[in-house]
């Protein structure tokens, strides 16, 4: 499946590799990806190949200061005709949710979406209304723009499973961009709604030794207890690594999860969470290097399989 996606998605996307392996991670972990990362580095083209590639809805919302959360989730709209009040749906009602520039708009819209991100669902006008599945969140965020913008909330981006950016182009993949022909309308579904859901009910069957479970809770464990981190991880993002490291390992072909599945996840599923003491600041240790400070001191569980 990793494959035939890549290979997909790589015809309106030069590059891109590493984001497209976590989002895929992500989709089938139930999670959600935030990037945070520059204009016109290809974020919307990424969201919408992933949806025609895997033959999943699709639907773009750009997050302003005015935005209500009835503009996502949906209205109740009394009907003449019927004589009762119909609910019509938002676009927070489909597969894949592109969220662009969440962080212009105010913390009331952006808490809209926190049932739906944890839950699955969505409670309006008394009713529980049950999203479909797959369903993933991929939210954009400018780094550098500052003015008009509310910064997420530590409880908002705790429901995001990764954050990742997509860099600039080499000058080879830039070149090949200027040449590009296909739109991501044009990309095939390769892989049917069907087969995803199926590859995540097969992905929650891989195996995980007790001991890489334990490691997964020391790391998470020492974000807590380092004495430049304010804010550690939470028992959620331990989740997330959790699930991350299995997905990781199924689309790698394995039945079982290894050491190197949660080391390598661990700086864009932990790393958005953590809020460093003023000190760190102030010396100028970069978030980064704490992280692999954190890896380098718990030791690696060795496995037989």
């Amino acid at each position: 499946m990793q494959h035939l996606v890549k290979s997909e998605i790589k015809k309106t996307l030069i590059g891109k590799e590493s984001a497209i392996d976590s989002i895929l991670i992500a989709i089938l972990s139930g999670g959600h990806v935030l990037i945070e990362d520059l204009p016109g580095l290809g974020k919307t083209t990424l969201a919408k190949s992933f949806a025609a590639a895997l033959d999943c809805t699709y639907r773009r919302i750009q997050f302003t200061p005015d935005l209500m959360p009835s503009d996502l989730i949906g209205i109740t709209v009394y009907s003449k005709e019927k004589e009762q009040f119909i609910f019509h749906e938002g676009p927070l009602f489909t597969n894949i949710l592109l969220a662009d520039e969440i962080n212009r708009t105010s913390p009331k819209t952006q808490s809209s979406l926190l049932e739906a991100m944890e839950e699955f669902q969505v409670t309006m006008d008394g009713r529980t209304l049950v999203l479909e599945r797959p369903f993933l969140v991929i939210a954009t965020e400018n780094p550098i723009e500052l003015q008009g913008t509310f910064p997420l909330p530590e409880a908002q981006l705790d429901r995001f499973m990764m954050r990742i950016s997509l860099g600039y182009p080499t000058t080879n993949e830039e070149v090949d961009i200027l040449t590009l022909k296909e739109k991501p309308e044009g990309i095939k579904a390769v892989v049917s709604k069907m087969d995803l859901v199926k590859a995540m009910e097969e992905m929650s069957a891989v195996f995980v030794d007790p001991a890489i479970k334990q490691y997964v809770v020391k790391l998470v464990k020492a974000t807590r207890e380092h004495p430049a981190i304010k804010l550690g991880a939470s028992p959620r993002a331990s989740v997330h690594l959790f699930n991350g490291a299995k997905a990781k390992a199924y689309l790698e072909g394995r039945d079982y999860v290894i050491a190197s599945d949660v080391s390598s996840l661990f700086e864009v599923v932990i790393g958005h969470r953590l809020i460093l003491k003023g000190e760190a600041l102030y010396r100028g240790t970069g978030l980064k290097t704490l992280l692999q400070e954190i890896v380098d001191s718990v030791e690696v569980p060795r496995v037989v399989r």
